[in-house]
């Protein structure tokens, strides 16, 4: 029975996030902006701080904006101008790639580790880490957001994760790990594990092993601008690790 892979740290090397830099975002397609009639009061919020007084006219335009999942949706757009026609909005894409990744779900690793909690590990034996892949726990995750005819698809992947051991040992792995399989009995893990070298005695008798994900999240608009934002996340488990007792005559 485990417990892994290499002193103080073993960093796994090249990360898979699963997947290619995702779909590109689709232009919105919009209605010819109209003249609103009749034109809100003067107080309306639809007036975005510009006065009517002064000369401002409200119109309105309709656009379909396209999902990064395919699907679609139809919202109604009130736009500022003049008497010559509307302006179009002022629209920080930045802002619209925060929005995208707040409709994400990003969580912590699924954690896999031998030995698992509840059993019981030996010093010296390999622990291996590792996580479940999927978009909510290592990518690709993909969401969009769009307003004012801008449209940003942001994609988030996990870089790495950094495995504190509750030993006062740390391992930073850049790959989502291997899980274990009892046919590969003493070996070490081969991208992310750790190897204990004092049982679990203090406390509850048990290690604190804390899982922390890097998330990257580039994102790309169709104004052709892009950037890229980053999350973290974290998960636990309690794992016990033993040591061998000789049995005396």
């Amino acid at each position: 029975m485990p417990g892994s892979g290499g002193g103080t740290s073993n960093g796994g090397s090249g990360g898979e996030g699963g997947g290619g830099k995702g779909p590109k975002p689709k232009a919105p397609k919009c209605t010819p902006a109209e003249k609103t009639d009749p034109q809100p009061s003067a107080g309306s919020d639809l007036w975005q701080g510009q006065d009517p007084a002064k000369g401002a006219v409200l119109y309105t335009r309709t656009c379909r904006y396209f999902m990064a999942d395919g699907s679609s949706t139809m919202i109604t757009e009130p736009l500022v101008g003049g008497p010559g026609g509307p302006v179009a909005p002022v629209v920080d894409p930045a802002v619209l790639a925060r929005q995208a990744v707040d409709q994400m779900v990003l969580r912590g690793p699924e954690i896999g580790i031998t030995p698992k909690p509840g059993g019981m590990g030996l010093v010296g034996m390999p622990v291996y880490l590792w996580t479940e892949r999927g978009p909510e726990t290592y990518g690709p995750n993909v969401a969009s957001a769009s307003a004012g005819g801008v449209t940003v698809t942001a994609t988030a992947k996990v870089e790495r994760i950094v495995w504190q051991m509750g030993d006062g040992k740390t391992v930073t792995c850049t790959t989502p790990g291997t899980p274990y399989k009892p046919s590969f009995g003493t070996k070490s893990s081969p991208d992310c594990g750790h190897r204990y070298a004092k049982p679990s005695m203090a406390g509850s008798g048990a290690y604190h092993v804390v899982a922390t994900s890097a998330w990257t999240i580039d994102w790309q608009a169709t104004t052709g601008q892009s950037g890229q934002l980053t999350e973290s996340r974290q998960s636990a488990v309690d794992i016990r690790v033993g040591e061998l007792q000789a049995v005396g005559s």
